[in-house]
């Protein structure tokens, strides 16, 4: 089968070793179930595979893409869970969650396999490129939002970084609950797009806020960590799940976070529950996965360019 995988590790140029071509059929394991890819978005977790963040050279080639949305054995449209052994259905009770492409192929190809308990049903409301972009990016900024910030209808939230997969999903999600939304971003067009998205406002990157808020979306990293601190109100909730600009902040603003009470909170995509109350509420109220484009599989490395550049807003998603 045709598919988008990891042939080498290279940190410095990852492109360097994505490769497209055919692969054997996905191995079926007791448990495990077959889906039919019918479309997957990229994510930047597939880009720091190919720089070896997640992936050890022991375990290439190896098919690259966490998301999917396709057809289940039986016929059915379906969407993926790719976090693997949360719940140790399919790999037995003492494997470590993982998320597909770190231990197990993954959905860049026709044909992916599964643990059954993965695989969920696809609202009809949404297409296979919409669904594709939920599981990974928009159940990360799902979670962010509503599990660890806890935040409410009527309260504000500063998201970081507009234009990358988790923000443009936090401020879709978080417009859509009733939430005010203030985006950043270095770009004015983004900024532009943030709002046309539900953002209250948006500003760019560093700039003082009207008001502190009540949670800070922060998947930027060291760049925005000051900004994002000094955005809380007392005791506000920090929530972070990635860090493109670097770990290392160069201020790690502990006077302020102590004494204003301050929460730090570290997310890591979602579970299956959250995923199915995302499809839901998707379904519901009309909101939708920012798509920046879509490409056929077999020009899938323009996806991993336009994400390695920097130039995107919303998914990149590949059809089969």
């Amino acid at each position: 089968m045709f598919a988008a995988y990891a042939a080498r590790i290279d940190r410095d140029q990852p492109l360097n070793g994505l490769e497209l071509g055919e692969r054997p059929e996905p191995e079926v394991r007791p448990g495990w179930t077959t889906v039919t890819v019918k479309a997957t978005s990229l994510n930047h977790h597939d880009l720091w595979s190919l720089q070896g963040v997640g992936l050890s050279e022991q375990a290439l080639p190896m098919i690259l893409g966490c998301d999917a949305a396709g057809i289940d054995e039986d016929g059915n449209e379906v969407v993926l869970h790719s976090v693997i052994g949360q719940t140790g259905h399919g790999v037995g009770p003492d494997e470590p969650r993982s998320i597909l492409t770190e231990r197990y192929q993954g959905t860049f190809a026709e044909r992916v396999a599964v643990p059954a308990w993965n695989v969920l049903p696809k609202p009809k409301e949404l297409s296979f490129e919409e669904a594709a972009c939920l599981p990974t990016a928009w159940l990360t900024a799902y979670r962010m939002l509503f599990t660890n910030a806890n935040v409410r209808p009527g309260q504000s939230v500063l998201v970081q970084g507009a234009g990358g997969g988790v923000a443009t999903a936090a401020i879709a999600l978080g417009a859509a609950a009733g939430l005010r939304v203030y985006a950043t971003s270095r770009d004015a067009a983004k900024r532009e797009r943030a709002v046309e998205l539900g953002a209250v406002a948006a500003f760019e990157t560093g700039a003082r806020l009207p008001q502190r808020v009540d949670a800070v979306i922060e998947t930027v990293g060291a760049a925005t960590w000051s900004h994002s601190v000094k955005s809380l109100k007392p005791g506000g909730t920090l929530v972070i799940s990635g860090a493109t600009s670097g770990p290392n902040p160069p201020a790690t603003e502990l006077n302020r976070i102590f004494f204003l009470e301050l929460k730090v909170v570290g997310s890591t995509m979602g579970t299956k529950d959250e995923l199915a109350d995302l499809l839901d509420f998707c379904a519901a109220t009309g909101v939708r996965p920012v798509i920046d484009s879509v490409l056929p599989l077999d020009r899938a490395r323009e996806g991993f360019e336009k994400m390695a550049g920097g130039g995107l807003f919303g998914k990149v998603v590949l059809t089969v």
